[in-house]
């Protein structure tokens, strides 16, 4: 199964998610607006953008998910779409995204880094959750 296409073609279908190229130039990227959400990696990983304050208020939850990787101060989690309920994960952590990023302006900043992060660019340093 590639988990990244079957996520990507379920989340084309909700309104206000488009696809286009992630602005660290991933072609595999869905976006709100001007807003990076989701950028997918091969065929069974996926970036997310919950923000470091959406992190924090989700930890409990996100802790206990061995599909997940965290990174200190980045408010990108990555999530393993290895099954069905990884996609599912996926998709649930997507719609915090979108209510985080409808509280934002376009320009703002990850407060848990001080700067908009780039996820494609970074060591990959992870931690799983717990």
């Amino acid at each position: 199964m590639n988990g990244a296409r079957h996520a990507g073609e379920r989340l084309m279908a909700w309104p206000g998610l488009s696809a286009g190229q992630g602005y660290c130039g991933t072609d595999a990227c869905l976006r709100a607006g001007a807003r990076d959400i989701v950028h997918f990696h091969g065929e069974h990983e996926a970036d997310v953008h919950l923000t470091g304050a959406m992190i924090t208020k989700l930890r409990p939850a996100l802790k206990n998910s061995t599909a997940l990787r965290l990174r200190p101060g980045s408010g990108w989690v990555t999530v393993r779409l290895e099954t069905g309920a990884d996609i599912d994960l996926l998709v649930t952590l997507v719609s915090a995204a979108l209510q985080g990023a409808a509280r934002l302006p376009d320009d703002a900043v990850d407060a848990a880094s001080g700067h908009r992060t780039d996820p494609c660019s970074r060591a990959r340093a992870y931690s799983y959750a717990p």
